[in-house]
């Protein structure tokens, strides 16, 4: 048996002997101990520090004049430094487990919290049938059809207009209007040509005359 595991097994008492009946102690208990743990090393570590300095003051103020108390304080420097060389060691291994522990205990909140996630589904499907699901589905589809052919009907009804071809009837319609024009053409009546010959004028007189008959032409056509 190592010397970490009697030193758990002697520091706990009654009460720790009583947990580990109990199937040992809870990750927020072993969180607790191990920062304990981690504050009272840090503090020793400051006292060492503390000391290291102290001893080799009181090595450089003996010097060569008292080189025994001098070397005493040297070799008293050394041991303190492998002691926190130690406590170094032993505050990295406490760290780390410490680390692993908040880890494991997160990752156990996490499974436990995504198992009542499941459960939730399980017993939220629990009365599904995906038979009867497949089948309301296929309903649902299926009157989606249906009320988008009714909506279909209900726009487009037949038997008003969809039959006829709208480039008939816009022939149709220049048919129409050719034959007005046809039938306003045949009651227009245009003015008769003399058949004897008018009396010269002048010729600024006659092009005043071929233009008032210009304009009666004109008239005449623009009245059709």
């Amino acid at each position: 048996m190592s010397k970490i595991t009697k030193l758990f097994k002697s520091s706990g008492g009654s009460g720790s002997s009583s947990r580990s009946r109990k199937g040992g102690p809870s990750p927020q208990e072993a969180l607790f101990r191990l920062r304990e743990t981690e504050e009272m090393l840090t503090k020793k570590q400051e006292y060492l520090e503390k000391k290291i300095e102290q001893e080799l003051a009181t090595a450089r103020r003996h010097g060569t004049k008292n080189k025994r108390a001098a070397l005493q304080a040297l070799k008293r420097k050394k041991r303190l430094e492998k002691h926190l060389t130690q406590i170094d060691g032993t505050l990295s291994t406490i760290e780390f487990q410490r680390e692993a522990l908040e880890n494991s205990h997160t990752n156990t909140e996490v499974l436990r919290n995504m198992g009542y996630a499941a459960k939730a589904m399980k017993t939220i499907h629990k009365n599904m049938d995906l038979d009867k699901i497949d089948e309301l589905m296929l309903d649902i589809h299926e009157q989606q059809d249906v009320a988008q052919e009714i909506s279909n009907a209900i726009s487009n009804p037949a038997g008003f207009g969809e039959e006829f071809d709208e480039d008939d009837l816009l022939a149709e319609l220049e048919e129409l209007e050719q034959e007005d024009l046809n039938k306003h053409m045949a009651n227009v009546t245009l003015p008769s040509v003399p058949s004897k010959k008018l009396p010269s004028k002048p010729a600024s007189t006659r092009k005043r005359v071929e233009d008032d008959d210009d304009m009666k032409m004109l008239s005449a056509w623009a009245t059709y």
